[in-house]
């Protein structure tokens, strides 16, 4: 309810919305998408990524969910898809799949909750943005376990020129305030 209420005071085309999903099959995708943008009150969303790949053979098990989306994006109902990838193999597929047009990625200045080291990930996450995917990082601040470091994470993220963006989840107002102002003065 609160980004349905939002959009009634900022302009539908001046935000990007991300959503996820666990959808393997056409209709589960499909039932999504109508969810989605019922709930939200908007005729398209800008990003859907399938969530939380974990092996290899991810594109196997959600082709139907895949083709659905590709066949929404030819609609206009969504502009771009992709995924999140909780595992190095899961990884290292996205970097291969031309499906994948997004992928929101594990990174941090010490690798704390990512797929594999920083040294190992860092050229997979180079070779889909040379490749023309989108990457948006998350676990800046290693899913809570970096808080202590917050300006070593943000300075290591604002000088990975291959993110394009990232995510970072806050415990409060307050927090985010303060992540907003340094990230101006550690860029």
């Amino acid at each position: 309810p609160h980004l349905r209420e939002g959009l009634k005071y900022v302009p539908r085309e001046k935000v990007v919305i991300l959503t996820k999903t666990h959808a393997s099959t056409r209709e589960e995708m499909k039932a999504d998408l109508d969810r989605f943008r019922s709930e939200i009150g908007t005729d398209y969303i800008d990003i859907v990524l399938l969530h939380c790949m974990l092996d290899e053979n991810w594109p196997a098990k959600k082709k139907g969910a895949m083709d659905y989306l590709s066949e929404a994006r030819e609609k206009g109902i969504i502009k771009a898809h992709g995924v999140s990838c909780h595992t190095l193999k899961a990884l290292k597929t996205a970097a291969a799949n031309d499906w994948v047009q997004i992928d929101l990625a594990r990174i941090n200045p010490t690798g704390d909750n990512m797929d594999a080291d920083v040294p190992t990930v860092i050229p997979i996450l180079k070779k889909m943005k040379a490749d023309g995917k989108g990457i948006i990082g998350m676990k800046i601040f290693g899913g809570g376990s970096l808080t202590n470091r917050v300006d070593e994470c943000l300075r290591f993220i604002l000088n990975q020129n291959y993110v394009d963006s990232f995510t970072i989840g806050v415990e409060s107002r307050e927090q985010l305030q303060e992540i907003l102002r340094k990230i101006p003065e550690l860029s």
